[in-house]
């Protein structure tokens, strides 16, 4: 299973609100819900947050064996 825990601590750390990562990163509420649950997003989805928070995938995914 992937988890966006690791980007919504990022989110904390970085003390950036939901709505201004939807703005920055071009990423709809419905997307943002997905985060939010562990749903699938794209690929695409992941590039846009990378670009806006100028991290990697590594730090705001990660692999949970179940």
């Amino acid at each position: 299973m992937i988890s966006y825990k690791p980007l919504l601590k990022l989110l904390i750390d970085r003390e950036i609100k939901k709505q201004e990562l939807m703005k920055l990163a071009g990423i709809s509420s419905a997307t943002m819900a997905k985060l939010n649950t562990n749903e699938y997003v794209s690929l695409e989805v992941i590039d846009k947050i990378c670009k806006a928070l100028d991290c990697q995938p590594g730090d705001i995914l990660e692999y949970i064996p179940e």
